[in-house]
């Protein structure tokens, strides 16, 4: 099983979670970060840490967040390693929350 980036950390980009990471999993693209599924353990410390919630465990993905597995494998190959918190974007709060970010998602 691996944990799994979804929609609402779309524009949000908290970083909290890459620090507790101990295999350095996340990858970062402009608005977004994702999980590497091939190196995720599974070791359930970056869920908490997300202020926007946007983390699950791949068998507690919402339905309506399931395309978001794929996408997160596919990023991964590309995107790079992450290892250390960033500033959050100055607008982070405002996005968070809100549906339908999905075409807002910057490769």
């Amino acid at each position: 099983m691996t944990f799994v980036v979804t929609e609402n950390c779309i524009k949000c980009k908290y970083t909290d979670c890459v620090e507790v990471c101990p295999v350095d999993c996340f990858h970062e693209g402009p608005n977004f970060l994702v999980i590497d599924p091939e190196e995720c353990i599974d070791c359930t410390l970056c869920e908490p840490e997300c202020p926007a919630e946007a983390i699950f465990a791949e068998d507690d993905l919402p339905e309506n967040q399931a395309e978001f597995k794929k996408l997160n494998a596919e990023l991964a190959k590309t995107w790079p390693v992450i290892t250390e918190k960033q500033p959050q974007p100055a607008d982070a709060k405002d996005w968070d929350g809100k549906p339908g970010k999905l075409q807002l998602l910057e490769r």
